[in-house]
């Protein structure tokens, strides 16, 4: 399994893929750092990094899918998705290997937009319990985007289109907020409850204001671990059919 993960992450790091997604990621990261900045005024008590990533999550995500759609959509693509399904590999180490090589590169990715925060503890203040809660919840939403855009990338043969149904779906869970604010929704309180409760945005808010809540972690890592298991079950009806 280490192997094939190493592969992977070779993958990215040997080829200018994961360093343009960084330079990108950083360019969002940097002007929305610049605009909060000048937007400041003498009424503004304090600056917030968690609003960066909450301001920002539609250009965040879209980064995503484009991480992910290579993982499975080039192998069948280029011929190659015979040969590792055939490895002695099981195919839950497969998926695991791929899934934990995409999470690195995006945990190198948030990583390097910790410039901004230190550069600003030296010259003023920083709320880091907000701010390492915020990276957390993000990183949390990270890991469901990524096992969601792997399990598209799974189902066709083509990159692009994998990448653009993963957009369309994770742009979708933003839309959530909004769904629930709608005057039927809250006609019915059930409803609200329900949708309230499948809402990550809501649930990054409380990460965003400095609170761990065991709840929101539990969430974020179950729909991660039912989505990867959708994956393997997906590629082991492929593996069966090969044979």
């Amino acid at each position: 399994m280490f192997s094939l993960y190493k592969k992977e992450l070779q993958s990215f790091f040997f080829s200018p893929f994961a360093y343009v997604l960084t330079a990108l990621f950083m360019l969002i990261f940097s002007f929305s750092f610049i605009t909060s900045i000048a937007s400041m005024d003498s009424n503004m008590l304090k600056f917030s990094f968690p609003n960066i990533f909450y301001n920002n999550f539609f250009f965040f995500i879209f980064i995503i899918p484009i991480l992910t759609m290579r993982s499975f959509a080039d192998e069948r693509r280029g011929g190659t998705e015979v040969l590792l399904l055939t490895s002695p590999l099981s195919v839950g180490k497969i998926v695991l290997a791929k899934f934990l090589s995409i999470v690195t590169v995006f945990a190198v990715m948030m990583l390097a937009t910790l410039f901004f925060p230190i550069y600003t503890a030296l010259n003023g203040q920083v709320m880091w319990s907000s701010l390492i809660c915020a990276y957390l919840g993000f990183f949390l939403w990270g890991l469901v985007c990524i096992a969601v855009g792997m399990l598209l990338s799974s189902l066709t043969g083509s990159a692009i289109i994998a990448a653009i149904l993963g957009e369309i779906i994770m742009e979708g869970t933003l839309l959530v907020d909004q769904i629930g604010g709608t005057a039927l929704v809250n006609a019915y309180p059930s409803l609200n409850s329900a949708i309230s409760w499948i809402s990550m945005q809501r649930r990054f808010v409380y990460f965003s204001q400095g609170m761990f809540r065991l709840e929101d972690l539990i969430f974020f890592l179950s729909a991660t671990a039912v989505v990867i298991c959708w994956n393997i079950i997906a590629i082991e009806k492929r593996r069966w059919s090969h044979s």
